[in-house]
Order: structure tokens, then sequence, then C-alpha cells
């Protein structure tokens, strides 16, 4: 496995586990659903920004980067 693509998976691997571990928001005002909120945000723009950095949205393109990939 390359380097992007080791990164890449660490990145989404975070995430879910950042996802999976979200309190429970009993109502939209409680302080610790905002804090997860904000912190699962955060994790979720840093994966999109490097997926648009690192990986091409085009399918021929991608096809050929997964060919590389592996």
């Amino acid at each position: 496995m390359n380097k992007k693509l080791k990164e890449c998976t660490d990145k989404l691997r975070s995430l879910v586990s950042n996802v999976q571990g979200a309190p429970y928001p009993g109502s939209l005002d409680n302080e610790l659903y905002n804090i997860w909120y904000e912190h699962i945000q955060s994790y979720a723009m840093e994966c999109f920004e490097f997926l648009d950095a690192n990986f091409p949205k085009e399918k021929d393109v991608i096809d050929e980067s997964l060919r590389n990939a592996f």
C-alpha cells in the first residue's frame, strides 16, 4: 500500500472511530454533544481536504490511481 493510501485509510479509521463515540444528544443544547460535533466536523474537513488534494475525482483517473496503489 502506498503512503497516500495508508494515510487516507488512517484518517478514515479515525473519523469512523470518532463518529462511533458520539454522545447521545438529549437535546440540541447539550454541551457535550456540541463539543463532540465541533470535534468531528474538524476530522471530516481534514478527510475531505486530504481526499481532494490526493485523489482525483474523474473516474478514469481514479481507476488508474487505484491500479497504481496496489
